[in-house]
């Protein structure tokens, strides 16, 4: 698993060349947001081994299989540590694929292998954990969430962005990371979270893959990922429309 440290506070763990998952330096240890595929523990706990303190938390930004892969091992490892998801996404961590009225009755796509391991917390929109700020971002997911870092405007985005291909909002990857799209619940839900996201004014934005954007590029990156996105799903309407 290769580690690069991105910010004064967060540390990218990369496996595979694609799969991120990252280490929150807080004041009391470490917060590992999200846990990456099967078979990873070795790989975190080794990692965290080099970082400043033990896992304390465990923070899920959604329940796909290569981001909670390695939730129940590494439970079993530090049962200690907080589980912490949000309160929409919690039923997908348990397999329960039911959809909410008003929400788009599209059913949720991707791995959802659930977990034996139960959350300790449950999150809602504006909560912290340390010093990340929850933010509802639904379309990869009914209930994903992205995580700002209050100290330096960082955000870990999860699915919710994909960070190959220059930065692009999940459904509208590129051909060559097609399985982010097929993954992906509602795209023009993501679509506006991804606008939601756009008016933070980001100083970084950390994926779950692909590589960081860290400075003064972010937020032309992310307005980039927004307007191709809107072009994107436009022309798609628009071909619907005329077959």
């Amino acid at each position: 698993m290769q580690t690069r440290r991105l910010t004064s506070y967060v540390t990218q763990l990369t496996r595979l060349a694609s799969m991120n998952c990252y280490f929150v330096q807080e004041d009391d240890g470490l917060t590992l947001v999200d846990t990456n595929l099967p078979g990873s523990k070795s790989l975190i706990l080794g990692a965290a081994k080099h970082a400043r303190g033990p896992i304390c938390r465990i923070l899920l930004t959604h329940a796909h299989i290569d981001h909670i892969g390695s939730l129940d091992a590494l439970h079993a490892a530090r049962p200690e540590a907080e589980v912490i998801i949000s309160v929409r996404e919690a039923r997908l961590l348990k397999k329960d694929c039911s959809l909410d009225p008003g929400e788009p009755q599209s059913k949720p796509r991707g791995s959802f292998p659930g977990a034996k391991t139960n959350p300790t917390r449950l999150l809602s929109e504006g909560d912290h954990v340390g010093h990340l700020r929850a933010i509802s971002t639904p379309g990869h997911t009914p209930g994903h969430f992205s995580f700002l870092d209050e100290r330096d405007g960082t955000l870990l985005g999860g699915d919710g962005l994909i960070g190959f291909g220059g930065l692009r909002v999940a459904g509208d990857a590129p051909w060559y990371f097609a399985l982010a799209n097929a993954a992906t619940w509602d795209a023009h839900t993501a679509l506006e979270s991804a606008r939601k996201l756009l008016a933070l004014n980001l100083e970084g934005l950390a994926t779950g893959h692909g590589p960081a954007i860290i400075g003064p590029p972010t937020q032309a990156a992310l307005a980039k990922a927004v307007a191709h996105a809107e072009a994107s799903f436009s022309r798609l309407t628009g071909a619907v429309a005329r077959s």
